[in-house]
């Protein structure tokens, strides 16, 4: 795994740099006496701060790599001076772990990997994802020849990510001896190459993330769908979508969603392509975001996440913002919990764990279920407004429609058309969220109210479904929901059992529907006529307004059908009974 690290190790040996102490880590089990004293010598080896590696250096690295059998290497500052030696086994080397050591734009981490491989074996995937995710100065690896003697060294470093090339240059393999960069000069400069790079993409608009998508047994079909839709769903989140990474497996990993090479292969992906976060298809447990979280080291989210990101931006209302943060904070507390452990716990008590005061977990949890009922609370008054606003409504005896449909299908651009008054229209998913109803006056001269609600997706999130709980009830109180579809789309059948899919599951499966294929203005000359056909539907286009007036016929039929009964509606309709 790139970015390897080795928190603890064995017991360190100690060798002696001026007053500084120096640990040899890694796989040092089973070695002789004269062997841990060979690694300790290397502590006290010192490369001048221009030159990359030196002869000497190469020799003896090489030496105790051929004695070993195992890759042995050392980190450099850029003093010279050798902060780590490492030791492997015969095909990698893992990092120690140094915590924080530098930081700012366009900094690296001050540190040089030199190491051995067995074999003229060149720059591995692992040694370039660890120059990435580390930030190093350099990495440079020593074939070791068979008669123990080092062969070329094969050096890498960072370049500022740009279209169409790998962030990570190659320098041509040399002879240690006949290595002529000016080591000191060459960083400086890439450090200011780095910077000026990162500053110009601070100015970049919006966040860059790349999209992870494993199909877990679904064909090729249902995976193009799924990324055609989490693309949409980043786009409506102000997201810029950088690349597109999709790994085909039977199952997810339970840990780390992704197998340990795909994983490494998405590090890597992700530093070159610059990116500021994550997006998984598929919903992360809380263990599986922290895994990926710390393997990636970049933020990671998944599919809910980034839907109630979305509702964030959009809600507007009092409602909508207390509907949201509420879905936000469920959807977080068993992550949070997730985060401790029962050893940070001072409210389990026994050995250890007594003692005044909270542990902060304990803390923020406490304060996360006061928030929660705090805004169930406020949820349970704002339902009683709106439902006492719902039984005047229904005093007056309007019927009502409710525009349903999946999100971006035109569902606003349809009331706007409708009822001719203003209504917040864009080409996003989930571009608008809080309910709206106005009034609506059919062409026999008579009055409903026509209502717009949030749209829906496949797999709506069920915080998210129990949060606007409230909003959802608007629908049954409809007496005929339109059903708005995108005529456009590829998948009409797919998105269509979806929302009858959601509609069921709030219980409302049963209730009268008229099939609206909406954005027919797209399509040749006929065939949203004949996909409406093929579906007993009306074929519209709530932008040109072409077919709005049959709507309005088809709709006011049905509408009275449903009041009186099937095939007196019209005749209903005509006479004014529901007027």
């Amino acid at each position: 795994m790139g970015a390897r690290t080795h928190p603890l190790g064995p017991p360190a040996r100690r060798g002696c740099l001026g007053d500084s102490v120096i640990k040899v880590f890694g796989h040092t089990h089973g070695l002789k006496a004269s062997q841990h004293k060979q690694l300790e010598r290397l502590c006290r080896r010192r490369v001048p701060p221009d030159r990359l590696v030196t002869q000497e250096l190469a020799r003896e690295l090489c030496g105790i790599t051929h004695e070993l059998r195992r890759q042995v290497g050392v980190l450099v500052d850029r003093r010279g001076d050798v902060t780590h030696v490492m030791v492997g086994d015969a095909r990698s080397i893992e990092m120690p772990d140094w915590g924080r050591m530098r930081a700012g734009v366009g900094r690296l981490r001050g540190l040089r990997c030199i190491k051995a491989h067995l074999g003229d074996e060149g720059l591995s995937k692992d040694d370039e994802t660890d120059l990435a995710l580390l930030r190093l100065d350099a990495m440079a690896t020593v074939a070791t020849r068979d008669d123990g003697l080092p062969g070329d060294v094969y050096t890498a470093a960072l370049r500022p990510a740009s279209e169409g090339e790998p962030s990570i240059q190659h320098l041509d393999p040399v002879a240690p001896s006949l290595l002529d960069l000016d080591f000191r000069d060459f960083i400086r400069a890439l450090e200011e190459e780095l910077a000026r790079a990162d500053r110009t993409r601070e100015v970049g608009d919006g966040e860059r993330a790349v999209l992870v998508v494993v199909t877990a047994g679904r064909n090729e079909e249902d995976t193009e769908y799924h990324t055609q839709e989490l693309r949409e769903l980043a786009d409506s989140a102000g997201v810029a979508v950088t690349d597109v990474f999709v790994q085909r497996r039977r199952r997810v990993d339970p840990k780390t969603v992704l197998g340990a090479g795909k994983l490494q292969d998405l590090s890597l992906r992700c530093f070159q392509s610059d990116v500021d976060l994550v997006i998984f298809d598929h919903d992360l447990t809380p263990t599986q975001a922290r895994n990926l979280t710390e393997r990636i080291d970049l933020r990671v989210i998944d599919r809910t996440q980034l839907i109630l990101d979305i509702f964030a931006q959009r809600a507007s209302t009092r409602d909508g913002k207390l509907q949201v943060e509420l879905a936000q904070l469920k959807y977080r507390l068993p992550r949070l919990a997730q985060r401790g452990d029962r050893s940070l716990s001072r409210l389990a008590g026994g050995i250890g764990a007594r003692g005044p005061g909270e542990s902060k977990l304990e803390v923020d949890r406490r304060r996360v279920r006061d928030r929660v009922a705090r805004l169930e609370r406020d949820l349970r008054n704002l339902e009683r407004q709106r439902a006492g606003r719902r039984q005047r409504r229904s005093r007056r005896g309007l019927p009502v429609l409710s525009i349903v449909g999946y999100t971006n299908a035109g569902k606003s651009t349809l009331l706007r058309a409708l009822t001719r008054r203003e209504v917040h229209v864009e080409d996003k998913m989930f571009a608008t969220l809080d309910p709206a109803s106005r009034r609506l006056r059919f062409p026999r001269d008579r009055e409903v109210i026509v209502t717009d609600t949030v749209g829906f997706i496949r797999d709506l999130p069920p915080d998210l479904m129990a949060a606007f709980h409230a909003t959802l009830e608007e629908l049954r109180e409809a007496d005929l929901l339109l059903h708005v579809v995108d005529a456009t789309g590829d998948d009409v059948d797919r998105r269509l059992g979806a929302v009858h899919q959601v509609l069921q599951e709030i219980g409302l499966g049963d209730k009268p529907e008229l099939l609206v294929f909406n954005k027919v203005d797209r399509l040749p000359p006929g065939e949203g006529a004949r996909l409406a056909a093929r579906h007993h539907g009306v074929a519209v286009s709530a932008v040109t307004r072409s077919g709005l007036r049959e709507l309005l016929e088809r709709a006011e039929d049905d509408l009275g059908a449903v009041l009186l009964g099937p095939g007196d509606g019209a005749a209903y309709a005509q006479e004014g009974g529901w007027a």
